[in-house]
């Protein structure tokens, strides 16, 4: 997902060779700073973030690259802001320090050998994520999915949410067709009529609704959705630079205020004309989103709680081998920030 949950930006796959050309020397340790004695400038790999949100308004004023000159690091923009799987693996390469994505998407990875932890954590979003059909469709309920075709990206938000709107109204899982196709890849299958519906999130379900005719069959707040959005970093980088993930940590939580404060302000940063651009039908959906969104906080017991209902449910659906205990991988920001808020 994008680093900012109204984010509209077209999603791309991080490209190994463009992470690694991106990335600093020495696992992500700058050059040093200018004047003898002076400490090494640290370099905070992270995903570009394209036209929309704090993020990129953060790369157009430079305000992110003062919030880290504070603790002598810099920002490097690395790649593309996109699905958080490739993000995971780049993390746990070395190629990249920060990324964003869903607490679904996160327990798959941590499935595998992760090299990541997570810091923090926004509340999950009930309305800009859900199940799309067009309008007009015969599908009028869940259980008239029974015998269709659902769009979902596997292993992450999109497989969740169907998931838990089947099980939430008694739908056999095997009644229902998942086609498994990438986010950025199925909006022309979905359009076309080549699925029967599509369970995705806002970056996808924005401009669906504003411009193809789509509505939600149900959200997430009605599937009873724990699809936390969640930051990772770097395992290695957070144990050498606590205070830049501080830094960074408190950067995303206080612009993230900023921006559910004011969201138009935060759409259409760099252009407002070609593929990355808001359209003006989409930016009112856009913004309730935004308006009724969270800023990023820290992970208190709560959040861990339902964070381990995500993994158990996952386990339970056969998404994952095993059940993926998260807590080993979460990190504990306010002893390591020192009373971040």
């Amino acid at each position: 997902m994008n680093p900012s949950r109204v984010a509209l930006a077209a999603t791309a796959l991080l490209a190994t060779a463009t992470l690694a050309a991106c990335g600093s020397s020495a696992g992500g340790e700058g050059a040093s700073a200018a004047g003898g004695g002076s400490k090494s400038e640290v370099v905070l790999r992270v995903p570009d973030p394209g036209n929309n949100g704090f993020l990129a308004l953060g790369k157009k004023d430079g305000s992110l690259a003062r919030a880290l000159a504070a603790v002598h690091a810099k920002v490097a923009w690395t790649g593309s802001a996109g699905p958080f799987a490739p993000a995971a693996q780049a993390l746990s390469a070395d190629q990249l320090d920060v990324a964003q994505g869903s607490i679904t998407s996160a327990v798959a990875a941590l499935a595998q050998k992760p090299g990541f932890k997570l810091f923090a954590q926004t509340a999950p979003d009930g309305i800009g994520e859900g199940i799309l059909v067009k309008n007009g469709s015969p599908v009028q309920s869940v259980q008239d999915l029974v015998g269709r075709k659902v769009a979902v990206s596997q292993g992450g938000t999109s497989e969740y949410l169907l998931l838990k709107a089947l099980e939430k109204n008694n739908v056999p899982a095997d009644k229902v067709e998942r086609v498994y196709l990438r986010a950025d890849q199925t909006s022309g299958v979905f359009n076309s009529g080549q699925v029967d519906a599509w369970a995705t999130w806002n970056t996808f379900s924005t401009p669906a609704i504003a411009n193809a005719g789509a509505h939600f069959l149900v959200n997430g707040k009605e599937v009873g959705s724990d699809n936390y959005a969640v930051w990772a970093v770097r395992t290695g980088f957070a144990d050498k630079h606590p205070e830049v993930v501080k830094a960074f940590y408190s950067y995303l939580h206080d612009n993230g205020l900023k921006e559910k404060a004011d969201p138009a302000a935060y759409l259409n940063v760099f252009t407002d004309s070609g593929p990355t651009a808001v359209t003006p039908a989409e930016k009112d959906v856009a913004v309730e989103v935004a308006r009724q969104g969270a800023t990023a906080d820290v992970i208190g017991e709560a959040d861990i709680t339902r964070f381990g209902t995500v993994a158990a449910f996952f386990a339970d659906q056969k998404v994952t081998k095993q059940l993926v205990d998260v807590k080993p991988y979460l990190l504990d920001l306010a002893g390591l920030a020192g009373g971040a808020k």
